[in-house]
């Protein structure tokens, strides 16, 4: 009897690793496209994006109305160009001062979980604010904050080696909560030329990259009382805009030239 027993825990002890190992395995299955733009035609590809036309700007204080001219978004020599003028332009009635691009996926692309890669090359200037951020398809834990917010990069244009990036949680506002830090090149600006954003979102861990570089990992959030990790455990679609002025970088002043271009190389999505 002591002999079988002897063999039967190997084989038991075999059989939970392999168990165990095939697990990881699982967790560990390579990234396949599933999504993208290469920004490779001669007009927005509407099949993937809306242009969103907003004669409010996007809230925080912005100061730019959002348009869907061709001045503002458009394709170009192989990028998708946002651009923010100052030409005191006018929506149902609404002036202001400066106008720009704001383009979503929204029932167009939207993931529960993935990787998203964005190549793009960041415009500069005081008050000048360029992202790359997700909102949640629906609404399911409630307004803003309360379903989540994932900002992939945003950016101060009077802060040219710099970028950020947050996650939004908790309640709803202005009882809500922001997570996040900045990574700072270590030689040269954003301005200068194309860099690499990466975002991995997983269950419970969500991942900054610069360049192939993790800067960022975040595991802990605020999910208001739901089942962790809401609210990120839904669908979100992407959002690329520029905006001028608002809270988060202040006015413009004197120094600020216009127009400002946000160029985007590609966007590519992932999923396991």
């Amino acid at each position: 009897m002591q002999k079988y027993r002897l063999l039967i825990l190997p084989a038991i002890l075999v059989m939970l690793l392999s168990c165990g190992f095939a697990t990881a395995q699982d967790k560990g299955k390579e990234w396949k496209l599933v999504w993208s733009d290469e920004f490779d035609g001669q007009t927005l590809d509407y099949s993937k994006w809306e242009i969103e036309v907003n004669a409010f700007g996007g809230g925080n204080h912005e100061l730019q109305i959002y348009t869907d001219r061709r001045e503002n978004v458009r394709v170009d020599d192989g990028h998708l160009v946002i651009e923010a003028r100052r030409d005191s332009y006018e929506i149902a009635g609404t002036v202001r001062e400066y106008s720009s691009g704001r383009i979503r996926s929204k029932h167009r692309g939207d993931w529960t979980y993935g990787k998203f890669e964005i190549r793009a090359k960041l415009p500069e200037g005081q008050g000048v604010w360029p992202a790359i951020w997700m909102l949640p398809t629906e609404e399911k834990y409630g307004t803003w904050a309360s379903s989540g917010e994932i900002d992939i990069m945003e950016f101060k244009g009077q802060e040219p080696n710099v970028v950020w990036g947050t996650l939004h949680h908790g309640k709803q506002w202005p009882d809500n909560k922001h997570t996040g830090d900045t990574y700072k090149l270590e030689s040269g600006n954003f301005t200068d030329d194309f860099h690499t954003f990466v975002l991995e979102w997983e269950a419970g861990v969500v991942r900054w990259y610069v360049d192939g570089k993790l800067w960022q990992t975040q595991t802990k959030w605020d999910s208001n009382g739901g089942k962790f990790p809401a609210p990120f455990d839904q669908q979100f679609y992407l959002i690329l805009n520029l905006a001028i002025g608002g809270g988060f970088v202040g006015n413009v002043d004197a120094s600020t030239k216009f127009p400002r271009e946000f160029l985007v190389d590609y966007v590519r999505v992932h999923q396991r």
